[in-house]
């Protein structure tokens, strides 16, 4: 159970790996919005990751309930908190100098807070659970499982729209926005 789990939460990973692709268009003025929002970003992203591991880890190591209760929901807070902030940021660095950039902006936020409302939910369904009643915690831990996909859309789409509104090359070039694609834990 607890390998579907990490198995689950390993799409949750990759969210945000989907701003793909390299270079620099070029654009003094987006390059500027982008770093703006890349230093910003650059610190939540180390949390997501950091939260991401440890749910992974604890979900294939042989971990008490408890443990994994604990740690999940506070990977889901870390979470929340995270994309709220990176919502934020993206507030905060003004419209980007784009075609239609107020709509882009106000699309991204709206798919990041959504994000981390949905985390919040998770979050909430977590330490709701009954970690002393191994069966409906692990039925818990399912349900709780097939929310992930769910809850991460809206940072999906969030991302689409930087990336259809021609932000993707400009935030690619910014170290702030790359993160290292950590290795799948092993199978056996």
């Amino acid at each position: 159970m607890n390998k579907k789990f990490a198995a689950a939460l390993s799409g949750g990973a990759v969210l945000m790996l989907v701003l793909s692709g390299c270079g620099d268009d070029g654009n003094k003025k987006t390059d500027d919005w982008a770093k703006k929002v890349c230093d910003k970003w650059q610190p939540e992203l180390k949390k997501i990751e950091g939260a991401n591991a440890d749910i992974k880890r604890v979900a294939t190591e042989s971990s008490k309930p408890e443990d994994v209760q604990k740690t999940d929901a506070g990977a889901f807070q870390t979470m929340s908190g995270s994309y709220k902030a990176m919502g934020t940021a993206l507030t905060g660095a003004g419209v980007p100098p784009v075609k239609d950039g107020d709509a882009t902006q106000k699309a991204a936020v709206k798919g990041f807070e959504d994000t981390s409302k949905g985390y919040a939910d998770l979050k909430t369904k977590m330490d709701a659970l009954d970690p002393k009643d191994q069966g409906k915690f692990a039925e818990g831990l399912k349900t709780i499982a097939s929310g992930l996909d769910q809850t991460t859309q809206g940072g999906k789409a969030a991302l689409e729209k930087l990336k259809s509104g021609g932000l993707d090359k400009a935030m690619n070039g910014q170290k702030g926005c790359q993160v290292s694609a950590a290795p799948e834990p092993s199978k056996s």
